[in-house]
């Protein structure tokens, strides 16, 4: 099995997705021969053609109003938003029309052939514009599916599994680890199931929860938690929307902790969904509060990114005030 980044991950599974149904097409600014600006639509014009893989004008709620065209007419349209800082544009063609369409209907149209797909969070040094994770804006909204992998194995089966599903689907990379993140990817078709969460070690004394980029940190946390005899289970939600809440509650029930990280800032990131509903469900299993290591209320600063991210010592001494609670 060849082992590939996460950014050839999506690319293969763009390409598996065009070679095995024609309906399928390519989207987005620069995407044609250029391949994209992180090059995630590399070779796929030369390989498909203008009519499938091509390039928009610089506007995303053209280019997502056109998508949600083209899905409803039976296409399979996957569109790039170059940055998730620049998806608001296009927040009203989301939010309003892709979520409702099938619902404003009476599910006689849908554009459940809908695929948005956009690099997030920090990372790269992008300062204010280039670094946003707006996933929780669409957590909101039903109607969407909001997935976000963390690993290349991930990244091509969520990204298959979000292409063929019946509802439009926001699929956030995150940037960061586009070629960081390696592993094993098969080249044969596969899919990972939407909506469920992957525990992807397990423990007795606390639980975290993170998705994306941020579950390097809490493996690393994870860790050096080991090293002072604390055994955490860690869990990479996979899919935001819908959240796997059974995974989460069933964990903690177990260990009695939870800590919550995302790169977003915490007033209103998903971390507070998280928080209130495993309270709902575990309050009596609760040994400490819930905790949630977030980005800060801020905007999204440069010279200050280090201090603005929630990396894997934040983590730690999370871990460490709530096993000592």
């Amino acid at each position: 099995m060849p082992k590939i980044n996460l950014l050839q991950a999506v690319n293969s599974a763009l390409d598996t997705a065009m070679d095995a149904d024609s309906r399928v097409v390519c989207l987005g600014e620069d995407i044609g021969e250029f391949g994209g600006v992180f090059r995630a639509t590399s070779k796929l014009q030369e390989k498909y053609g203008k009519q499938r893989c091509f390039n928009t004008p610089i506007t995303e709620q053209g280019i997502v109003g056109f998508s949600i065209g083209l899905a409803a007419q039976g296409s399979v349209a996957v569109a790039e938003i170059q940055f998730a800082d620049y998806i608001f544009p296009a927040f009203d063609q989301i939010v309003n029309e892709a979520a409702k369409f099938r619902y404003r209907s009476g599910d006689q149209f849908n554009c459940g052939g809908l695929t948005i797909r956009t690099p997030y969070g920090g990372g790269i040094a992008g300062g204010l514009y280039h670094s946003q994770s707006p996933e929780a804006y669409f957590c909101h909204t039903p109607g969407l599916k909001v997935v976000i992998p963390s690993t290349a194995y991930q990244a091509k089966g969520l990204l298959l599994s979000a292409i063929r599903d019946p509802d439009p689907v926001i699929f956030f990379e995150p940037k960061a680890i586009y070629r960081a993140e390696v592993g094993e990817v098969p080249d044969t078709v596969y899919e990972l199931p939407l909506g469920v969460a992957q525990v992807v070690s397990t423990g007795t004394d606390i639980t975290l929860v993170g998705w994306g980029a941020q579950m390097h940190q809490l493996h690393r946390a994870a860790k050096m938690a080991a090293k002072d005899g604390i055994s955490c289970e860690v869990i990479d939600l996979c899919t935001l929307l819908p959240w796997d809440s059974d995974t989460v509650a069933k964990s903690v029930t177990k260990t009695g902790r939870l800590i919550i990280s995302h790169e977003a800032p915490r007033t209103g990131g998903f971390a507070g969904e998280i928080a209130a509903t495993i309270q709902e469900r575990c309050f009596l299993s609760l040994e400490s509060p819930i905790t949630r290591i977030t980005g800060l209320d801020t905007p999204f600063p440069l010279v200050f990114e280090k201090e603005y991210l929630p990396d894997y010592l934040k983590v730690f001494e999370a871990i460490k005030a709530s096993v000592h609670f």
